[in-house]
């Protein structure tokens, strides 16, 4: 056999640099690395801000006091950043340097804002919280001008999670079919529609409470209880959960409808099995702004479920107590005990709102295709059976 071999063809193309032994690499850099000259600038600015802002605000301006200096460090600091940017960049540069400032700042002031309200609240409410019956019993029997270690706010807890419950289990499925309606159905009546959900966004809180007392309490004979604050709630909490939910589902791919259409599937069956899946995040969202915003309000409670200084737990057997309500009562009353018991109210409150909020983040979590940590570890390193035991 003959084995037929190609002539040498010489190859032409895109010649391969060779590389030089001699030569050293230079080493990458970050993209979001900040460069050695703007760290110079940063610190460097923020040094000659705080001794320009001494000067400025306590020799040559009659302005004392902390507030005054932070104005001026932070004048005087924008001024030398953009500056000391202006000489080593182009405009551009400068700029971007001023907005990422500006942003910094604001998120540092929200930030500091919200640590001294929460700092504010817990210092002035530890006395009361202190005392494990606090959160153990009510107030029933209890005088105003008691020891803190006697008395609690049990009934107002349980009143608030009575109330935000019903109140959540009306409004998420009324919201939420309102944004399908808008979203999946159309039609000329649902622009009428969004127009009265983006209204009633912005619906003070008392009218929801006055409309709850004329119709339910006045119009229908119906005592103060929980279940007519949960019907308040329930007014304030619909428009921004149909409100937040149609803005999700909008955001939800066509193609995704479009795609189990073609397979067959009926419109409902899309919308169940497809789009609220898909926007499930969102829409937990949706019931968390809706819940921030209903678990704090005092008007609408003070005016449909009255006050009760004992243990409610049937909300419709007659007045029931919640926090927000505890907490106006408490400070109004202008008795020192009493007032540390709304601020131990107030943080209970917010530690609440944040547990609600951790918990509605993690049911929104989209769920993932990792394997539990001991089913890898298994995988990586099986057990050992009985044939491999000598």
């Amino acid at each position: 056999m003959t084995t037929i071999l190609a002539p040498d063809v010489p190859v032409t193309g895109t010649v391969l640099p060779v590389k030089d032994p001699d030569v050293v690499p230079t080493p990458r850099t970050s993209v979001g690395q900040i460069p050695a000259e703007s760290r110079f600038l940063n610190w460097g600015a923020l040094v000659a801000a705080l001794g320009m802002a001494w000067v400025i605000a306590e020799r040559l301006l009659p302005l004392h006091g902390l507030p005054w200096f932070l104005a001026v460090f932070a004048v005087c600091n924008l001024g030398i950043l953009a500056v000391g940017t202006a000489t080593m960049d182009n405009a551009t540069a400068v700029v971007d340097r001023v907005m990422r400032w500006v942003v910094s700042t604001a998120t540092l002031v929200v930030i500091v804002a919200l640590c001294s309200v929460m700092v504010y609240v817990l210092g002035r409410g530890w006395p009361a919280l202190r005392h494990a019956s606090f959160f153990l019993h009510d107030m029933s029997g209890i005088s105003q001008d008691a020891p803190l270690s006697q008395g609690g706010i049990l009934h107002a807890i349980v009143g608030s999670l009575i109330e935000l419950g019903i109140a959540s289990a009306i409004a998420l499925p009324l919201g939420v079919g309102t944004a399908v309606f808008m979203n999946e159905i159309g039609g000329r009546f649902s622009r009428v529609v969004r127009t009265v959900v983006e209204a009633m966004t912005a619906l003070p809180d008392i009218l929801a409470g006055l409309f709850i007392y004329t119709v339910w309490i006045v119009a229908f004979h119906q005592p103060s209880s929980g279940f007519a604050a949960a019907l308040a709630l329930t007014v304030m909490m619909l428009p921004i959960i149909a409100r937040a939910s149609d803005v999700v589902l909008r955001v939800v791919p066509a193609s995704l409808r479009e795609a189990s259409l073609a397979l067959g599937s009926s419109r409902w069956s899309t919308v169940w099995h497809v789009v609220l899946p898909t926007a499930r995040p969102g829409l937990a969202t949706a019931l968390i702004l809706a819940v921030a915003r209903g678990i704090g309000e005092t008007a609408p409670v003070l005016l449909t479920s009255g006050n009760a200084n004992f243990m409610v737990k049937n909300p419709f057997g007659g007045p029931m107590t919640s926090l927000p309500l505890y907490i106006f009562e408490s400070y109004g009353s202008g008795i020192p005990l009493q007032i540390q018991r709304a601020f131990g109210a107030a943080s209970v409150l917010l530690v609440l709102v944040l547990i609600l909020f951790v918990a509605a983040r993690v049911i929104a979590r989209a769920p993932s295709n990792k394997a539990p940590l001991w089913k890898r570890i298994l995988r990586h390193h099986p057990p050992a059976s009985n044939e491999d035991v000598p």
